[in-house]
């Protein structure tokens, strides 16, 4: 938590640097627009004034988007693509105004001075430094306002750059009239189009968020492995999730091996902060959790190679008795013996078959000896699987001790 709060408040400040950057590019753009005159010096003095509201509303989404009340309990994190989509609609608008003045004003040629190349080489590093700096941030902390603005400032780079080649154009003497298409109106109908893509991606990026689309299948194929790893799940019966802001909101429906609640919703816990852990801008995990009904129950028993002594050893049991029992009269379905295959293994043997036996789908561990502290009962304990302790030393005294000496 104190992290996120961390990037929350970086990515407040970066958006404040953002309206300073813009009102210092406006200023600069403005004057360099009144000496020289020329129609994309104007448009681009144009673009940033509104690069500058844009951004001031940024700024002022980003300190609201994560407050919550009473009325919000989700927060306000979607304020962050409502301002994704003011800001297409704003680029738009300079988009208009400009093909407007591209038509109705006259032909003529700019006084562009030395003054006014430079000006506007620096107008074209500023935004193209700054705004790989916002997208860097935008990227590490999740805020597509931010990212929406380092983009916004990749197409003011080239609409920018586009200026600079006329005015220098017109600086060195290269001056084009043809039937009224100058140099001037070729540039500013270029900017035009370097807006329009930039709105579009822009619009369409916040209207996906705010008709709530889904976390895209990445993400989502990502939280249902880290949620499968689990030992104790037994099924993802489904997983959604959306975007608000910068942030992710996650709900699925998983049923576990356990029967017990408590231990249910330990396990449940268990899963949302190995998700938080890996996934990124986690505002909040739903998980829906049932125990599986059963009915049937698997056990297993430690053996000797005879089949019938009960092993004293977990891990170097030669082999184990695996039976499927009918929950409603201990009723044997299936009962098998097999070998066990980490026997012969030097190192961690015990819980590796602890692994082993989950993937049999083993519900019940009986042994004659405890596990309590070592490294097989933690296995077996967070996949559910619940561990007995018996006094019977042949697998005939075992049955004979459930009641079913018949059946054996």
């Amino acid at each position: 938590m104190p992290h996120r709060q961390d990037e929350t408040k970086q990515v407040q400040r970066v958006g404040f640097y953002s309206f300073l950057v813009n009102l210092a590019l406006t200023c600069l753009k403005a004057m360099l627009a009144c000496l020289s005159g020329s129609l994309p010096v104007v448009a681009s003095a144009v673009d940033s004034a509104a690069d500058s509201a844009a951004s001031l509303a940024l700024w002022a989404g980003l300190k609201l988007s994560t407050r919550k009340s009473e009325r919000f309990p989700y927060g306000l994190y979607k304020i962050e693509n409502v301002i994704q989509v003011f800001v297409a609609f704003l680029i738009f608008l300079i988009g208009y105004e400009i093909v407007r003045e591209i038509i109705t004003a006259p032909a003529g040629t700019p006084n562009v001075t030395l003054t006014v190349v430079i000006g506007m080489g620096i107008s074209v590093l500023i935004p193209w430094v700054f705004g790989w700096y916002t997208m860097w941030i935008g990227r590490r902390t999740g805020s597509p306002a931010l990212i929406a603005d380092g983009r916004h400032r990749q197409a003011d780079v080239l609409s920018t750059a586009v200026v600079l080649a006329a005015v220098a154009a017109h600086y060195s003497g290269l001056h084009i009239n043809y039937h009224g298409i100058t140099i001037d109106r070729i540039a500013a109908g270029l900017v035009v189009i370097f807006i329009a893509f930039a709105g579009l991606e822009l619009l369409v990026n916040g209207m996906r968020v705010l008709l709530d689309v889904s976390i895209d299948p990445a993400t989502l194929d990502e939280v249902r492995r880290l949620i499968e790893s689990q030992p104790a799940v037994v099924e993802v019966r489904f997983l959604v999730g959306r975007n608000a802001g910068r942030f992710r909101f996650l709900e699925g429906d998983v049923v576990l091996r356990v029967e017990d609640l408590e231990m249910a919703h330990a396990i449940s816990e268990r899963i949302e902060a190995g998700i938080r852990k890996k996934v990124p801008n986690i505002d909040r995990i739903l998980i829906h959790y049932e125990p599986r009904s059963k009915f049937s129950l698997t056990i297993a028993i430690p053996m000797e190679s005879d089949r019938e002594t009960i092993s004293r050893h977990f891990g170097e049991a030669h082999l184990f008795y695996i039976a499927s029992l009918r929950n409603k009269d201990f009723r044997v379905l299936e009962e098998r013996f097999i070998a066990n295959p980490y026997r012969e293994k030097e190192k961690g043997k015990g819980i590796a078959v602890g692994h082993w036996l989950i993937d049999q789908g083993v519900d019940r561990l009986y042994i004659p000896r405890s596990l309590e502290g070592k490294g097989p009962a933690y296995v077996l304990s967070n996949a559910g699987v619940e561990t007995e302790l018996l006094r019977a030393h042949t697998l005939a005294e075992f049955w004979k001790g459930k009641g079913r000496a018949s059946d054996h």
